[in-house]
């Protein structure tokens, strides 16, 4: 989807993640989902489904008797969009800066390595071009 990402909480995180492995769902198979990982009441999960729905972030299909919930995101786009926000948030926006820290910082083995150079040697080829 083209349009920014809405901001979304911890909480809402959770609930995307149980939508983003099989949508749609009903509220009772997210709370289900939700119950063997979190301590949280029915009530909750539906504050958080309702939530979102208001964010514009999942929708509601409300053709069948019971409602079911379905993303307007990808898992991706969320990603990216929140990643951006740290980096603006915490880096003044600058990924150099963050990625400097986390590899001087980080112990990374020799594969991770290799791995990184692989993608920066495809990255600096894109830019040549």
């Amino acid at each position: 989807m083209s349009d920014k990402v809405p901001s979304i909480s911890e909480a809402e995180w959770e609930v995307m993640k149980v939508l983003w492995k099989k949508a749609p769902q009903t509220a009772n198979e997210v709370i289900s989902s939700l119950q063997e990982q979190t301590d949280w009441k029915p009530k909750t999960v539906r504050t958080l489904l309702d939530r979102l729905a208001q964010k514009k972030v999942i929708d509601v299909n409300k053709d069948q008797k019971v409602y079911t919930f379905f993303p307007l995101y990808s898992q991706k786009d969320c990603q990216h969009a929140e990643t951006q926000s740290f980096i603006k948030r915490i880096y003044d926006g600058t990924l150099k800066s963050m990625l400097v820290q986390f590899i001087q910082e980080d112990s990374l083995s020799e594969e991770d390595i290799k791995e990184l150079r692989s993608i920066l040697d495809k990255k600096s080829k894109k830019a040549n071009k």
